[in-house]
């Protein structure tokens, strides 16, 4: 048995440009952190006794014979990119729900990754990590999304992370002092708007045509080096609450799907009581909302979006981890799970037998018995 833990991250500035089809031809540049909420996955062999070979818990159950026939994208391209063939049951929870901005199917990705490498006995370097993780999703499973999510949720920490037009990914964990990493911290509220929608989605609002947008993606960028000239001066920490502000303006003049008349109205309620600059975290859409909150205004932003679900949280650094590892102490051999499969075959034919007709008790046969 395997179980794998692996964070979830906020971005705050730099978003967009971590999209290969900008920084291949641009270079691009974010800054993001993990925190404290994570995705489990547990792993583990499968014993020859069932019909399936395959069993898969999400919001779904899947029971499957070989890994083309999972639905989970994923669950499917990461076994078929590893090559696996053995049984296995694969669980997954999360501290927060998918589809919220929180970089939760990146996560994932991860954190299967590194479940089943474990499973294969080989322990993978956090770059390897990243890189087969954005392989998986940006090649074999064809969606539309960044490289950041796999390089935060397998380093984690607080990172200025570097993507370079010849592919090189640079990650830069930004060392502060502790107080000045927990002002920060206590700076920001989290709050959950209610609204799913799917990262590809909304990126495909503008990534298809993304040099189009190249003032605004520049200018993105530029942001990234002023929120790190920030935090590490003795300024006020609040002039990184106004660069959020600045950088959300933005990125909605990216796409019109990147917020909605609800978000709009939920980041104008805050800033009215308190909030200086704030932002729907990920691709946008809905999700969580992102804010920056001087401490005595905080209250009073916990009243006015009182409705919705405050998360707290922290910054966390450990990145994707193994956290319970118990070796099988036997794999089953092909050959006695084809004799499992006989054996459980003849059992259902036995069962089929005593419900039909066909099969009898000798002393309903023989009254005299």
């Amino acid at each position: 048995m395997i179980i794998n833990r692996t964070p979830l991250r906020i971005s705050f500035f730099g978003g967009g440009t971590d999209y290969p089809s900008w920084y291949l031809k641009h270079g691009g540049s974010v800054l993001n952190t993990s925190i404290d909420k994570y995705c489990y996955i547990s792993c583990r062999v499968l014993p020859p006794f069932f019909e399936h070979r395959l069993r898969i818990v999400y919001s779904k159950t899947e029971q499957c014979s070989h890994f083309d026939e999972i639905e989970h994208p994923a669950v499917r391209e990461t076994l078929r990119f590893l090559g696996i063939n053995q049984g296995l049951e694969i669980h997954y929870d999360g501290d927060l729900p998918a589809r919220s901005g929180m970089g939760s199917s990146s996560s994932f990705t991860v954190g299967l990754l590194h479940a089943l490498y474990a499973q294969k006995g080989f322990m993978p370097s956090k770059k390897q990590l990243a890189m087969e993780s954005i392989h998986i999703e940006q090649n074999m499973i064809r969606e539309t999304v960044g490289s950041q999510d796999q390089v935060c949720a397998s380093f984690g920490g607080l990172n200025h992370i570097i993507f370079s037009s010849s592919r090189e990914i640079d990650v830069r964990p930004v060392t502060l002092p502790k107080e000045r990493m927990q002002e920060l911290n206590s700076h920001l509220m989290l709050f959950y708007t209610g609204i799913k929608r799917t990262a590809s989605e909304v990126a495909n609002g503008y990534v298809e045509d993304i040099n189009s947008k190249y003032k605004i993606l520049k200018k993105i960028g530029e942001i990234v080096d002023y929120g790190l000239e920030v935090l590490n001066s003795d300024s006020c920490i609040c002039k990184f609450g106004e660069l959020l502000h600045e950088a959300w303006l933005l990125k909605k003049c990216l796409s019109p799907d990147v917020s909605n008349d609800t978000v709009d109205a939920l980041y104008m309620q805050a800033r009215e009581v308190g909030a200086i600059g704030g932002k729907i975290t990920g691709a946008g859409g809905g999700g969580f909302l992102l804010l920056f909150v001087p401490p005595p205004a905080r209250e009073r932003v916990r009243e006015t979006l009182g409705k919705y679900i405050y998360v707290p949280f922290h910054f966390e650094s450990s990145g994707s981890q193994i956290i319970f590892f118990e070796p099988e102490q036997q794999d089953y051999s092909e050959s006695e799970r084809d004799r499992a499969k006989r054996v459980i075959s003849s059992f259902r034919e036995l069962d089929s037998m005593r419900k039909s007709d066909m099969f009898t008790p000798l002393a309903a046969k023989d009254e005299h018995l």
